[in-house]
């Protein structure tokens, strides 16, 4: 079973591991890019998980790791795929695991500069308190979202379960009856011109909703974010709003 731990374009995540049978047979594959240093993942419940450097921490992008449990490892010296495997992605050699590849070993050289760059990311985090105080960094960035929408009229989160809500890619929707009156076209254009005009200001990039996503806002809250930048985000937020929907009333 292959499945998103947290789905970055619609602002939901898996929230736990109780639905995957601790006897199963098969292997759990998972891609947990925007989940790891972020959320809890239940470990027992994982067979395969990969994540990138630049989403997790906010790293160098083209680096991804891989994290196999005992039953992934099992399943990779017993089975032989029918098929020849590039060199690249040989993690097998005559029936036995290529234990060097988890050791440090490379097979293609990487970058030792983006490598050293988060091993240094690694050791903030550390110094911060590991793991739980990365959790509760993106934790409390999502929260002043949420403290943000409760009490603002215009705007609301695109999932209704808060029991499955992202805390690191939080993602919006624009709820404002004129705006909702308006073709969905023009419901996009209309977010288009928000999210333009905090780029314009040098605000905040790239908040716009992903493409094939409802019309919206997608904000990250990772654990490399700060909750007054959040906070501060949100005011501008409000006055791209205000911006957007007068300009949208003298169009009218």
């Amino acid at each position: 079973m292959l499945f998103t731990w947290n789905g970055t374009t619609s602002g939901v995540r898996v929230p736990n591991g109780d639905w995957i049978t601790a006897d199963r047979a098969g292997l759990t594959f998972v891609d947990a890019t925007s989940a790891v240093f972020a959320q809890v993942i239940d470990w027992a419940k994982v067979d395969v998980l990969t994540y990138s450097w630049q989403k997790a921490l906010g790293r160098e992008g083209a680096h991804g790791m891989l994290i196999l449990s005992p039953r992934a490892a099992a399943r990779l010296t017993s089975y032989t795929p029918p098929w020849p495997l590039p060199k690249l992605f040989r993690l097998t050699n005559n029936g036995k695991l290529i234990e060097g590849v988890f050791e440090g070993e490379t097979i293609n050289t990487p970058s030792m500069l983006a490598v050293e760059d988060y091993l240094d990311t690694l050791s903030w985090a550390k110094s911060i308190g590991g793991l739980k105080a990365l959790m509760a960094r993106s934790d409390a960035n999502a929260a002043v979202i949420a403290d943000w929408v409760a009490r603002t009229p215009w705007i609301d989160f695109l999932a209704n379960d808060a029991a499955l809500r992202s805390n690191t890619s939080v993602c919006l929707k624009v709820v404002d009856p004129a705006v909702l009156a308006l073709a969905p076209e023009a419901q996009a254009a209309f977010v288009k011109n928000l999210a333009a005009a905090l780029e314009k200001e040098g605000i905040a990039y790239d908040i716009d909703a992903y493409r094939d996503a409802p019309s919206g806002l997608r904000i990250w809250c990772g654990a490399t974010i700060e909750a007054a930048d959040v906070e501060a985000l949100t005011l501008w937020l409000d006055w791209a709003f205000a911006r957007s929907k007068d300009a949208l009333a003298k169009a009218a």
